[in-house]
């Protein structure tokens, strides 16, 4: 059976769709079959990615290794039982026909609460939750007093994957492995930095994730956006060395991948 892999966060502008990109094609070229869906359906940002990827290799004769990209499937509503939501079925009948080929299946959610989010995050064994390093982006998580210390109660998205690890229970499936992503750092220790890293820390140990490391904020992957590339693919399209910053970037990827403890997966890149 495939593990899924969620990335999720109600916010957009934290790095999903880099991150989901990166953590697919790492474990494709670690030698995993993955099948990714992007449910999106309006921005498709994951999804032009992987089409961006699509046409350069096909235009430089490049064979990269990379996830295999699928649509959702449409499904007929004459179908459907009174009450039974089309979305649904959409990404169920989506799941059924990857599980039997695929290794993991990555789901990239919305930067918004949709119906289609909500299904995902129940699907999910892994949900990696990108994170700015930022006290708005905290809010999503859980309220906290104005001293920036004292934590009110969670917040919306912390409710909702509340919810998902229920029905995960009542069904009888293993919990949501849930890893908060601390993404788009700034290069400099700062007091916010610092109080965030603390903030996080606390309410790790309340509301119940793991704390991984993510990207620093870099214009490399602005740039690799448009061919679809990512930081594994720079040797195989002729850059023959990498300077300081996209050294960094990798190491980056390396500890990201090594944090996520995805089973049989072994990161020697």
């Amino acid at each position: 059976m495939a593990h899924i892999i969620v990335v999720g966060n109600e916010k957009g502008g934290a790095g999903k769709s880099t991150v989901s990109m990166h953590v697919a094609t790492a474990l494709a070229r670690l030698g995993h079959k993955v099948s990714v869906l992007d449910l999106d359906l309006r921005q498709r940002t994951l999804g032009r990615y992987m089409d961006n990827r699509h046409r350069f290799t096909e235009a430089s004769g490049l064979d990269l290794p990379g996830a295999s990209y699928h649509d959702l499937p449409e499904i007929d509503k004459a179908g459907l039982q009174p009450g039974e939501n089309i979305y649904d079925h959409r990404l169920s009948a989506a799941v059924a026909t990857l599980e039997p080929d695929s290794d993991f299946i990555l789901i990239d959610c919305p930067g918004s609460h949709t119906r289609l989010s909500q299904v995902a995050h129940s699907l999910a064994d892994t949900l990696i939750t990108p994170l700015n390093d930022s006290f708005i982006d905290y809010d999503l998580l859980a309220h906290i007093d104005n001293d920036g210390v004292k934590i009110l109660g969670p917040s919306v998205y912390s409710e909702m994957v509340w919810s998902a690890r229920q029905l995960r229970a009542q069904a009888g499936l293993k919990p949501i492995d849930w890893v908060v992503m601390r993404n788009r750092l700034g290069a400099q220790r700062m007091v916010n930095k610092e109080k965030m890293e603390k903030a996080l820390e606390r309410l790790s140990k309340r509301i119940g994730f793991r704390i991984a490391p993510g990207f620093h904020e870099r214009v490399i992957f602005r740039e690799l956006f448009p061919r679809g590339l990512t930081l594994l693919d720079l040797k195989d399209i002729g850059v023959k060395q990498l300077n300081i910053s996209n050294i960094a970037a990798r190491q980056e990827l390396r500890d990201m991948m090594k944090s996520l403890n995805l089973p049989g997966v072994e990161v020697d890149f």
